[in-house]
């Protein structure tokens, strides 16, 4: 008895005291983790600071934006901003065409990329991973280069100021970039989905289409949320190839709007400022709304190693 009371005595002050080793370690962790939070909230603040500065310049009265010292809170807050810049150019029109452009753009890169990716990753063929490489490798050609080339021959096929030229290539390949991320995607799923369907007399597109596609949520949302924020934002292309006013995009809306008030914005920065805010605030909403199938997506599309 004396034994099994001085073992059990033993054990209970080994464990009190691994209990107060990590009680002790939890204690000395605490100061780093509010320095760790610390920074980080400071390094957000920084961060944050253009948008803050955009969104308090669209609500003050014309000629406040340039008072010294700065006012981060505008003392009269003006929302007439907001119509005044949204009514000086046609921004609905702008604000469709670009609608327009996304919409046809998301549509044929989730359905290329997708149908290239799945190919890469589930079925078997010859050259396979060197195709895949050979795709991968465009990503290193800078755009720039092919540029001349791509606007003579779209000028050729007569496609200039339409907006076929910022649409029809989304239907063929949909960028490698988004054929990767599908891709790893693809890969951590099990080859057991597509064994069972094809004893059962699915064919390839039958699996991409019914099987591979609703599993794939985090992926196709990622892959939607870069491309709307890329050509929501080009610039470049529309510059290129849309001529008149009627075909321009929000970018493009925005620029016209920043040459029509001159080099030093004649006290309309406010206004400026507002439609700026304007054009992104669909984008931010997007984010936020998809932020968790986002995160999901560009962690799941690396863990297929194979």
């Amino acid at each position: 008895m004396d034994s099994t009371s001085g073992t059990r005595l033993a054990v209970s002050a080994e464990a009190a005291d691994v209990h107060q080793r990590s009680l002790s370690q939890q204690a000395s962790r605490v100061p780093a983790q509010a320095l760790l939070y610390v920074v980080v909230t400071l390094v957000a603040g920084i961060l944050l600071m253009p948008a803050v500065w955009l969104i308090s310049t669209s609500l003050k009265l014309p000629g406040a934006e340039m008072s010294f010292p700065p006012e981060l809170i505008p003392r009269v807050v003006s929302w007439d901003n907001y119509p005044k810049a949204l009514t000086s150019q046609p921004f609905l029109l702008f604000f469709r065409n670009t609608m327009l452009i996304v919409a046809l753009n998301l549509v044929g890169v989730l359905l290329s990329a997708s149908l290239a990716g799945y190919a890469f990753a589930r079925l078997r063929f010859r050259f396979r991973s060197a195709l895949f490489g050979l795709c991968l490798s465009t990503m290193m050609l800078p755009y720039v280069v092919t540029l001349i080339p791509t606007f003579i021959m779209f000028r050729v096929l007569g496609w200039t100021n339409t907006f076929l030229p910022l649409t029809v290539p989304a239907f063929f390949g949909g960028g490698a970039f988004n054929i990767f991320l599908f891709r790893q995607f693809f890969m951590t799923l099990p080859y057991e989905l597509d064994e069972a369907a094809r004893v059962d007399g699915a064919s390839s597109l039958q699996i991409w289409w019914r099987i591979i596609l609703p599993l794939s949520g985090p992926v196709l949302a990622t892959v939607a949320i870069f491309n709307v924020v890329y050509h929501w934002n080009e610039f470049l292309m529309p510059l290129i190839f849309l001529n008149t006013p009627d075909r321009f995009t929000m970018a493009l809306g925005l620029r016209m709007f920043q040459m029509s008030m001159g080099n030093y914005g004649h006290g309309q920065w406010a206004l400026l400022m507002a439609a700026s805010t304007s054009m992104i605030m669909p984008i931010l909403v997007l984010f936020f709304a998809a932020q968790r199938y986002f995160m999901r997506g560009i962690v799941m599309t690396g863990l297929a190693g194979r």
